[in-house]
Parts: C-alpha cells; sequence; structure tokens
C-alpha cells in the first residue's frame, strides 16, 4: 500500500486546481483574515461543496506555514499518495502513448511549466529520474498553476532502462537537443513517442542521449544559444498535438 504524505499548497491556483482534481484530499484549507476577493471565495464555495475545514488566520501565520512562499492569502494542507509507478503509466497510457523523459531538469519553477504544458497537451506520463532531478513539492505546484496533479508523474531508477523498455515497447525516443540539425517539425509524431529533454545545464545526458532513436532540434536565431527548457518543452509538445490532430478529454 502507498504511503500518503502530508504537503504544504500555497497560492490561489495551486489551492484552487487541486480542489478541482480531487486527485489528491485536501485536509485544510487555511485563508488570510479579511481576504474576500472573487477568486477566494471560489476556493471557498468549491472547499465547502465538497467538505473541506476552512481556518481564517493572520497574515504572518499564513507566512509561516508557506515558509515564506508567496501565498497569496491561501494555504492549503493535503495528502496523497504522490508519484504513480513507471509499470502503472506503461500499463495505462493506449496502443499510441505520448510521453515526456526530463533528465536532470532541477528548478522546480521549470519543472512546473513543463508539467502545465504537459497537461494542456494531454501527455500520458512523465518520467523523472530518481536522482539529480528536482521532484515535486509547493514550488512545483505553484509554478504549474495547480496543474501538476492532471499528469501522470513517475520516478525511474534508471533513465537509460527505462528508455530501453519504452523501445522494446515500440515506442520511439525522441530526444531534443540543441546540436541536432533535424527539425523538431520533421518527425512522424503520429507513431508512440516519448520526448526527452535535458536539464538547464548541461541538457541530457550522455548515455541517456545516445539511447535515443533520433535527435531533433529547435532553430535558433544567430546569437541565441538555447531556450529556457520548459520554453523548449511548451513548443516541441504542441508539435505532437498538431501533428496528431484535435484529441478528445484526457
Amino acid at each position: 500500500m502507498k504511503s500518503e504524505k502530508t504537503e504544504i499548497l500555497y497560492g490561489v491556483h495551486p489551492v484552487l486546481e487541486t480542489l478541482k482534481s480531487g486527485r489528491r484530499k485536501v485536509e485544510q484549507i487555511h485563508v488570510m483574515v479579511g481576504r474576500q476577493d472573487r477568486k477566494v471565495r471560489s476556493i471557498l464555495a468549491l472547499a465547502q461543496r465538497k467538505n473541506v475545514p476552512i481556518v481564517r488566520i493572520p497574515r504572518e501565520d499564513l507566512e509561516r506555514l508557506s515558509g515564506g512562499g508567496v501565498h497569496q492569502g491561501v494555504v492549503a494542507r493535503v495528502s496523497g499518495s504522490g508519484p504513480v509507478t513507471v509499470e502503472e503509466v506503461l500499463a495505462t497510457s493506449g496502443s499510441r502513448p505520448f510521453f515526456l523523459v526530463l533528465d536532470r531538469v532541477e528548478d522546480p519553477r521549470n519543472l512546473g511549466a513543463i508539467l502545465r504544458s504537459a497537461a494542456a497537451a494531454r501527455v500520458d506520463g512523465v518520467f523523472l529520474p530518481e536522482h539529480g532531478a528536482v521532484k515535486s513539492g509547493p514550488g512545483v505546484a505553484r509554478a504549474s498553476a495547480g496543474h501538476a496533479d492532471k499528469v501522470r508523474l513517475a520516478i525511474a531508477g534508471n533513465l537509460v532502462s527505462l528508455l530501453e523498455k519504452l523501445k522494446e515497447k515500440g515506442i520511439w525516443v525522441v530526444g531534443l537537443d540543441q546540436e541536432a540539425t533535424t527539425s523538431w517539425t520533421r518527425f512522424d509524431y503520429s507513431l508512440p513517442v516519448a520526448m526527452v529533454l535535458g536539464g538547464e545545464e548541461g541538457g541530457m545526458r550522455r548515455l541517456v542521449r545516445e539511447r535515443c532513436d533520433v535527435l531533433v532540434g529547435i532553430p535558433l536565431a544567430a546569437g541565441v544559444d538555447s531556450l529556457n527548457v520548459s520554453v523548449a518543452a511548451g513548443i516541441a509538445l504542441f508539435e505532437v498535438v498538431r501533428q496528431r490532430g484535435e484529441r478528445g478529454p484526457a
């Protein structure tokens, strides 16, 4: 049985989207005394429908709960089982999966922004390495505007082994690399695909890059060395969506 863990979320959008998704239990919501605007009223109304306890507390108490994060007057305690397993993601992704593999993404703001794009693009699963990468947390949830809970996130003990497993299942492994000479639009993403992105500093590790079936890149203007990894992810993910056409609700 998976162990439950308690986590602090802060900010209007992370708390509201977590309430909406229902993937994790919201145990209690703390709202700053005097905060009565429309966004907070939406949170309170939904919380009341879901029988979530609401407590009004002073600003200084909210700042203590959020660890000094930008809480916007709202902090929630949530519990859930955390990431799913690699096997669970692979077993429930259908015949033409669309995966995202992140190697060494260490900035929680980048991971949050990537997960938001992945949710919007209806990615079937996101894989992170067990070591050398940021994990989910309040900073990630805030950067994703609460959409991280809409993405199935799995931790892989070894990304090289994961990529080999994906290839054995007939899934094309496509690495996004700034040195690649093939444009990111030139691959046929109607195939089962796992897109691999490297981290903010060194990109993909050598062994991960070598396991890719093909490397593609986003052409940049002279003098621009690279894109932020979350920006590159958004561009690449929606090329898959464009090629596959309109997708129904996830």
